[in-house]
């Protein structure tokens, strides 16, 4: 799988920044439950694609990171993640 330089990926994913080997953005939410759902929904996207991100939740706030580890960089399953999480994220 082709590794995509990160720095590049995260200009054209609004709110997210690239680094050695990853994009990151942090999700704010209303409260616990809509960023619980809002995990949830991604939760089930990821696990149809077999890639699942790296993420940390306290109260309303998400922490993602994407990277494909089997491949040692950032995806094109990268982008389409985030870019899912975008969506649900609206």
């Amino acid at each position: 799988m082709k590794c995509l330089d990160p720095k590049d990926v995260a200009q054209n994913l609004p709110g997210w920044t690239g680094g050695d080997d990853f994009i990151t953005k942090v999700f704010k939410f209303g409260d616990f439950a809509e960023a619980f759902g809002f995990m949830t929904r991604i939760a089930i996207i990821a696990d149809k694609m077999d890639h699942h991100p790296e993420w940390f939740n306290v109260y309303n706030r998400v922490d993602v990171t994407l990277t494909t580890h089997d491949a040692g960089g950032v995806t094109q399953k990268d982008v389409t993640l985030a870019e899912a999480m975008e969506t649900a994220a609206t």
